[in-house]
């Protein structure tokens, strides 16, 4: 995901062509929010006809940290791979921010954990913007150019929402903020008594330039056990049905998860492989993919049509994600487990799913990092979003407040 390729791909008409092209020659290899700068100048004073297209990057990523509070210097640079600095959405999604206990989940949310992922995030995403800001400004007095600089690259937090231990972020590029309008959030508590919130999802809903998108972080039901699958199946389906964003008194606007042009559902979903513990350990130490995959729980759902309709999942070409020991690269029945405490076998528990036809996925993984029993997983995309008439005059919403 690391690879430093040019995708501010625009579909114009003729009248900015040559302007674009005449800044990727002098600037090749850049994102999208340095060209959008000339777009906007462009396309703010020109009307357009019909529709035009922009194409824009997008990262998604799920994440269970086990209750783990973050370190001050915890660093994610590499999993939100901001080298290439080539993305322009970020969609992040945790579960378990905070143990799941009885004061967690009965006692009011503990908002200071959320906010400290959030200052972890805009650190590592903004880090690169702000050294060369500063090298910016060692090479010019001119401070309008220097804040414009700094301003254009930065991302900021559009929306944030902690319910109990799960945990929805999502952030934007400074330059796309006035593009983006409908903002929404939908919690659903699934957990104990079928409703408080150790379990069940949040939902963020936004609309950039003329395109919905919908967000959906879950955590569904654990267990390993028979049966276990169904009450998942239950949970997923439960999100679906009661999840409902409020109009803004706007009737045309989605109100359910479904109706939206582009839908991301991640998290811990909690699905496990359907084999004796013994054979999946001695399949997942031969690295024998294929076979677990076709004993995986998720899968079979896609294959039967029970639930997902419409979704698709890229390819699974990584090790299982969960159960690890923290702070290792051993599965956790490597180790002698503490008495009466099972030792699980791995699965592919944290997934992202995806639904929409603007959606191209370009990327699958998970990524190395060892804070938790369950390794981070990530995606990257493509979307497509069509723009009707003058682009400047998209912008102008009043910003909304990240509500962590």
């Amino acid at each position: 995901m690391g690879e430093n390729r040019k995708f501010g791909q625009i579909i114009l008409p003729r009248m900015v062509t040559s302007k674009i092209l005449h800044h990727q020659e002098l600037c090749a290899h850049r994102s999208m929010s340095e060209v959008s700068g000339i777009v906007n100048e462009t396309l703010g004073k020109r009307p357009l006809g019909g529709q035009d297209t922009l194409k824009y990057r997008v990262f998604a990523s799920t994440w269970n940290v086990g209750g783990i509070i973050p370190s001050d210097d915890l660093n994610l640079e590499d999993w939100l791979d901001t080298r290439a600095n080539s993305y322009d959405i970020y969609v992040l999604g945790f579960q378990e921010i905070v143990p799941l206990n009885a004061i967690n989940v009965l006692g009011p949310s503990k908002r200071c954990i959320s906010t400290k992922w959030n200052s972890l995030i805009g650190k590592a995403l903004n880090k690169n913007k702000t050294q060369d800001g500063e090298q910016l400004h060692h090479t010019t007095t001119n401070n309008s150019a220097i804040e414009s600089f700094t301003q254009q690259g930065c991302f900021r937090c559009i929306r944030s929402k902690q319910m109990v231990g799960i945990f929805a972020s999502v952030w934007v590029r400074s330059n796309l903020r006035p593009y983006i309008r409908h903002l929404n959030v939908s919690c659903v508590g699934s957990g104990i008594m079928g409703y408080l919130g150790n379990k069940g999802s949040v939902s963020v809903r936004f609309l950039l330039h003329e395109m919905s998108f919908c967000i959906v972080c879950c955590h569904l039901a654990s267990g390993g056990k028979q049966g276990d699958v169904l009450l998942r199946n239950f949970d997923a389906a439960d999100i679906l049905a009661r999840t409902k964003f409020h109009g803004d008194g706007n009737k045309n606007l989605p109100k359910k998860i479904l109706d939206h042009d582009q839908v991301l559902l991640l998290g811990d979903l909690n699905y496990r492989i359907s084999l004796e513990e013994t054979e999946t350990r001695l399949l997942v130490k031969a690295k024998n993919w294929s076979t677990l995959l076709e004993n995986d729980q998720l899968v079979s759902e896609f294959s039967t049509g029970r639930l997902f309709e419409g979704f698709q999942e890229g390819s699974v070409t990584f090790s299982p994600t969960y159960k690890y020991q923290p702070n290792s690269d051993q599965y956790y029945w490597c180790f002698e487990a503490a008495r009466g405490e099972k030792k699980r076998a791995p699965a592919w528990c944290d997934r992202i799913l995806w639904r929409g036809k603007d959606l191209k996925q370009i990327q699958y993984e998970t990524c190395d990092y060892k804070l938790s029993d369950h390794r981070p997983v990530r995606a990257g995309f493509f979307v497509e979003c069509k723009i009707k008439g003058d682009v400047g005059s998209v912008g102008g919403f009043m910003p909304s407040m990240p509500d962590a």
